[in-house]
This record gives C-alpha cells, structure tokens and sequence, in this order.
C-alpha cells in the first residue's frame, strides 16, 4: 500500500513539473504564431499600399478621370445629334481594306466571347472560382461587381444615347449585330474582364512564371484587339469604340482605387488558412 502511494506522488509530481513546461510551450507556440501573422500582415499592408494613397495623386486621378468623363460626355452628345460621322465611314472603310483571310479570322475570334453570353459569363465564373478558391475572395467579388457594373452602364448609356449600328449602305457589315450602338458593349466589357485581370496580374503576382505572363499577353491583347475587331467587322464605328475605351478606362480605374483601398483596409483579406502554399509562392 505505502509503494502504491509512494507511485502516485511521484506520477504526481512528474505531472505537476511536467505542466509549466507544457503551459510555457504552449505560450511560446500561441506567441511565435502571433508574431508570424502580424509580421506577414505588415508585409502584405506595406506591399500593397496603393500608390496613389497620397493626397497629390488622388487629386491628379480625379483631374484625369474628370476629363475623360468630360470627353465622353461631348461624344455622347455629339452622336446623339449626328449619328452618322463622316469620319466614322470613312476610318471603318480604312479598316475594311484588307480583306486577307489571316486578319479576318483573327477578328472573329476576338471578337467571338463576347458574342456568346453563355461563354462571357462562364468566363466570369471561372475566374470568380479560382480566385475564391486560392482565397482571394476580395478579387473574386471585385471581378463579379465590375462585369454587372459595366453591362448596366452600357446598357443604360445605349438607351439615352440610342444610335443606330452601321447599315450595309454605308460599309461592308461582316458580322450582324442587333441593339444599339454607342458604346461598344463588347469594349467596355473586356476592359471590364480582361483589363481587371491584367491589373491583378501585376499587382499580385510575382515571378515570370509561365501562366502570370501568359495572363498578361492574353488580356492585354483581347482589351487592345477588341475596339479594331468591332470597326473590322461593321458592328460598330470608331466613335462607339473610342467612347467605350473613354468610359470603361474610368469604370476600371475606379474599380482599382476601389480595390487597393479596400484591400488596405484588410476587407475581405484571406484567412491564411486556405491556400496556405499559394500565397506564400505566388503572391507578392
């Protein structure tokens, strides 16, 4: 009986001196933890701090996205009241001059995502997807809000503006395209798409890897090729493209002080938890 005892107070004891050890291993872990994550908050804060935060450049934005606005406003006008330009006829016959199957192809290819809504919003949602899935929940929305953004503005600015696509009278139409014209609503939404993953391809990714270059090529090329492939194919004139690059080059560059002011602010900022390897292989 007294071995019993003796046994017990000395499992005890290995307990009670055992305990602390455990306690301050703990502590040290739960402190190392912290540390960890505040350390890489501040990284993540000091490396995305929008570079227009200071009170200068906000103002120099505001003057440039004003005058945009403000030429955008005096085409809209000037369409309204003269629906057919001179110059429109004649840059979309300059256009239409080389007829060479090559140029043709590439043309209806730019232009064919936007044509089919099934694969313009499939796009949406796989880019929607994979953001969310890799925790970048914040970019995921943002894709979701500029797209709808974007198609309700076009829509609501063809309807006041209500100008009529061009006529086989006037140039070759390749592609019949029904609706109105002003602004081309395949234009403001690849800026849309496209121009706000081109922009968070530069600032979230680092690296040359092989699929953040061939992300920048690819939207940067279909937000470039777009407005020619409209004139192209006689759906639209040049002042419809020119107007939709004016006024979807202001949605976007809204969107992103939108964007880096709210991802200063930590909304939506991944949990650290998720995708735990992407962040820390891929992310700048």
């Amino acid at each position: 009986m007294q071995q019993k005892h003796r046994d017990q107070d000395q499992k005890k004891q290995i307990i009670e001196e055992q305990t602390p050890n455990q306690v301050s291993i703990g502590k040290q872990i739960e402190e190392g933890a912290g540390d960890v994550v505040e350390e890489a908050q501040q990284e993540v804060a000091s490396a995305r701090r929008p570079w227009y935060q200071s009170l200068r450049w906000g103002r120099i934005l505001l003057v440039v996205y004003a005058i945009l606005i403000a030429l955008f406003a005096l085409l809209s006008w000037w369409v309204f009241y003269h629906p057919v330009l001179a110059i429109d006829v004649t840059i979309t016959h300059e256009f239409q001059e080389n007829q060479a199957p090559w140029l043709r192809f590439i043309m209806l290819a730019v232009s064919f995502t936007g044509n089919v809504t099934a694969l313009s919003l499939g796009l949406i949602v796989l880019a929607t997807a994979l953001f969310w899935i890799v925790d970048l929940r914040l970019e995921a929305v943002m894709v979701v809000a500029l797209s709808a953004t974007s198609a309700l503005l076009n829509g609501l600015i063809k309807i006041i503006v209500a100008r009529p696509r061009p006529t086989s009278s006037l140039v070759e139409i390749i592609q019949n395209a029904s609706g109105n014209s002003f602004p081309s609503g395949h234009v403001m939404a690849y800026i849309a798409f496209w121009g706000l993953l081109f922009s968070f391809a530069i600032i979230l990714f680092k690296g040359n890897r092989w699929w953040r270059t061939a992300l920048l090529i690819i939207s940067g090329l279909f937000v470039v090729l777009v407005g020619p492939s409209r004139i192209y194919l006689g759906d639209h004139w040049a002042s419809d493209v020119l107007g939709a690059y004016l006024i979807g080059g202001v949605l976007l560059g809204i969107a992103l002080w939108i964007y880096l002011a709210l991802k200063s602010k930590g909304v939506l900022a991944p949990r650290m938890n998720r995708a735990r390897r992407f962040h820390e292989h891929y992310l700048k």
